[in-house]
């Protein structure tokens, strides 16, 4: 240890020994749960908590990330979280600072993301004072604004409620469902001694999930499972933890595979079980499997627009379907639906497989297992929209070639995450990895693939990736994302370069809103607001200290190392020049639009 450190020890010792303030409580807590980073910017309301993470960081414990732009701070902290299990915590000054963060908080409420949310207050005592940046129930009502985009929002007017209202806070955000939740705190409560030399609470014991299971639900769905012969399973991002005790079931049950497009990374595109994405950008494959089932087993999911191909009916939302989830608020979107099993996830299919187990043993589950995938000999069982794009080898690449040739180049653990935007809607239906983990990894959080689906902002993916690059820094992460959103939300590549983060962003540049443009083709609408000057983004990622490439064919893409680029100490941006004309897999977004009309 060094000496800085051992005197910075002495004296947070000594200090802690005779009281803590709130913003060092605050990072106490935050140790506890082994949160290493609090993403965000810094300014004069919020400078006690600052100090606090600037004596924490002399000895490894929690520190500050300094985003660009304080929705970019939300962003890092989803992918932190996502990444890791744990909260992901944010925070901002108070007045523009606090309003910045709501668009990347308000995305966390609509997928469900655990995080905490700091945002400060000018002192009480100037409150209805018209004080500099004043935010409070007097002047712009911050407090007020994040209500609807939160699941606990609550300003601290005493010292003395903040640790309690911190833990309800926290126990809310790892509830059920999760999701963000705030705390606004005046700069005199913040550096407020507390009386107390360490955490009242032992936070950890409080966040513990129980394993609870309706097993009058659980006996009902065996009863159904011995006498169906068709079985699909259809798996959304709820069922992370317990994939690889779903894939078992599934092989027992030689149940066909789908995902939902926020499920896609769960399961490995070269299953022999899995028959695509249902839903938006989806395979028809996936349809064709929906057709005429004995039972749909859906696995955690919402089952919103994006994941029934906007609430079809006759494919997904019927009598056919069985909902199985954690988060009962999922299913109040399947109220036909013919069984619901309300439990933890991991625990109904554990028990599921011990019932399997009785006519099913384990040398044949070992017979029926799937060998794991080559990069070079890999079959799949589900269509492509255009097989032939897919081949392609015309200048400008094509998109749906471009997502052929990522997986070939980075290494098989390689995450994506992919922006809102024709990004999204390219990459779930032709990006697929070289995924080797065939049943699953039993606690992973999330899969090899993230969009962001349900909120969409432009720019999620850029400031995601940080976040997720810091969260396991030895697993390659790449960003797939369009000119548009790196013109909204580019700066956040700073971030990396500061870091020493080798993320990799992929800008799809066609010089264009693509969704929009396409969109407004394939409805018939006026084509207008929709293009986007040339830019050029090689020199705009070197500019602020990236590597970066031109890539424009097949061939550009084939020369690049990208084991060697995920390796460096620095980001790197492929600004891929795409066939402008190539139309995206967004029909089913267009026939929800015209329906609403």
């Amino acid at each position: 240890m060094d000496v800085s450190c051992s005197n910075s020890l002495i004296e947070s010792s000594v200090y802690t020994q005779r009281n803590l303030d709130v913003s060092e409580l605050l990072i106490d807590y935050l140790d506890q749960l082994s949160i290493e980073y609090v993403f965000g910017i810094p300014g004069g309301a919020i400078e006690p908590l600052y100090n606090a993470m600037a004596r924490s960081a002399r000895c490894d414990g929690p520190r500050c990330i300094v985003a660009r732009h304080e929705t970019g701070a939300a962003f890092m902290a989803d992918g932190y979280a996502c990444q890791t299990g744990r909260v992901g915590v944010c925070c901002a000054t108070t007045g523009p600072g606090a309003t910045n963060l709501i668009t990347g908080v308000a995305s966390a409420y609509a997928n469900n993301v655990s995080m905490l949310v700091i945002t400060a207050q000018t002192a009480l005592s100037t409150f209805g004072k018209g004080a500099f940046q004043e935010s409070s129930c007097t002047g712009i009502n911050t407090v007020g604004m994040f209500e609807f985009c939160t699941r606990y929002n609550t300003l601290v007017s005493h010292a003395e409620q903040f640790e309690r209202k911190l833990v309800a806070a926290l126990m809310t955000a790892c509830g059920s469902p999760h999701g963000p939740v705030h705390l606004s705190i005046p700069l005199d409560i913040m550096r407020s001694p507390l009386g107390i030399s360490a955490p009242s609470y032992d936070i950890q014991r409080l966040l513990e999930s129980p394993s609870l299971l309706d097993t009058d639900a659980l006996a009902q769905l065996c009863d159904i499972l011995s006498d169906a012969g068709d079985i699909v399973f259809v798996i959304g991002e709820g069922a992370s933890e317990a994939i690889g005790a779903v894939l078992t079931a599934a092989l027992a049950l030689n149940a066909k595979l789908l995902t939902t497009p926020h499920g896609k990374g769960l399961v490995s595109p070269y299953n022999p079980l899995f028959c695509g994405v249902v839903g938006f950008a989806g395979h028809a494959s996936a349809v064709n499997a929906l057709k005429n089932p004995d039972v749909v087993i859906c696995i955690g999911t919402t089952l919103g627009e994006w994941a029934s191909s906007g609430w079809d009916v006759n494919l997904l939302l019927n009598k056919r379907l069985i909902h199985i989830d954690e988060q009962e608020s999922n299913f109040i979107y399947t109220p036909m639906a013919k069984l619901h099993v309300r439990g933890r996830i991991i625990t109904v299919f554990e028990q599921l497989l011990q019932h399997l187990g009785g006519f099913l043993d384990s040398e044949y589950l070992q017979k029926q297992r799937p060998a794991c995938v080559s990069d070079e000999t890999v079959t799949r069982s589900f269509v492509l929209d255009d097989e032939a794009a897919f081949f392609d080898n015309s200048s400008p690449i094509k998109p749906q070639r471009l997502m052929r040739e990522l997986p070939k180049i980075f290494p098989p653990h390689t995450r994506y995450f992919a922006d809102t935007g024709t990004s999204f809607a390219w990459a779930i239906h032709y990006l697929h990895p070289f995924d080797r983990r065939m049943m699953g990894t039993r606690n992973a959080h999330g899969g090899l693939f993230r969009a962001c689906l349900e909120f969409a902002p432009m720019g999620w993916a850029i400031g995601c990736v940080v976040g997720a690059a810091l969260a396991k820094r030895d697993q390659p992460v790449v960003c797939i994302t369009g000119d548009g959103s790196m013109l909204m939300s580019g700066q956040e590549i700073t971030v990396a370069v500061q870091e020493q983060l080798p993320v990799i962003f992929v800008v799809l540049n066609d010089g264009a809103l693509g969704m929009v443009k396409h969109g407004q083709r394939l409805s018939g609408a006026e084509s207008v607001g929709t293009e986007i000057p040339c830019t050029d983004f090689v020199a705009f990622a070197k500019g602020m200290g990236a590597d970066a490439y031109s890539i424009n064919s097949p061939e550009d893409l084939a020369v690049l190392d990208g084991r060697e680029l995920v390796q460096r100490n620095r980001p790197t941006l492929l600004d891929v020049h795409i066939d402008p004309e190539a139309v995206p897999p967004i029909s089913a977004r267009i026939r929800v639009l015209q329906e609403g009309v």
